[in-house]
């Protein structure tokens, strides 16, 4: 499997080095209504059905928006530290679970506190016959490359663009 990562990537290095442009992509995410308390959400390929948290009104069948962050956040991570651990040409297993803390009473307006998580933990674990600096590099180059992690600790510019139309039946 290690070759067959490598042979995969490295056609797309050389491209990212040659052409700079190539490796400018843009992902999208669209959400669309259900009901009051739930919608879907269309990423990439697949369509996911969210609903707000049971502590904010929602029915507790669905991922609220937060268990979508924390699993984005738990794939990006256990997919980097695979392809990590595939380029190292090590064996090891790795697996990711992701928490956060977060106080309801700030998204529902009742009391002056942060809206949004205030502490994520993400554990790691790391099986196999590894050496302490090598399992320190396959840690360092996880956090490194991983898309989600990067964008959390580094906070981004967030842009935000507001559409108002009236519907139809209000024109007349």
């Amino acid at each position: 499997m290690t070759e067959d990562l490598r042979e995969t990537q490295e056609p797309l290095k050389e491209t990212y080095e040659s052409d700079p442009e190539a490796a400018q992509v843009t992902l999208t995410a669209t959400g669309e209504r259900a009901d009051a308390t739930s919608c879907s959400v269309e990423v990439g390929e697949a369509v996911y059905e969210a609903q707000l948290h049971e502590g904010a009104g929602g029915s507790g069948t669905a991922a609220c928006s937060g268990d979508l962050l924390l699993g984005a956040l738990a794939a990006c991570s256990q997919l980097t530290a695979q392809a990590v651990i595939e380029n190292f040409g090590v064996e090891a297993d790795v697996s990711v679970e992701v928490a956060g803390d977060l106080d309801l009473r700030g998204t529902m307006g009742v009391a002056d506190v942060p809206v949004g998580f205030q502490a994520i933990r993400m554990d790691v674990t790391l099986q196999g016959d590894l050496n302490p600096e090598t399992a320190a590099s396959i840690r360092d180059a996880t956090e490194r490359y991983c898309v989600v992690y990067r964008t959390l600790v580094e906070s981004p510019d967030v842009t935000t663009e507001w559409t108002f139309e009236r519907s139809a039946e209000d024109e007349i």
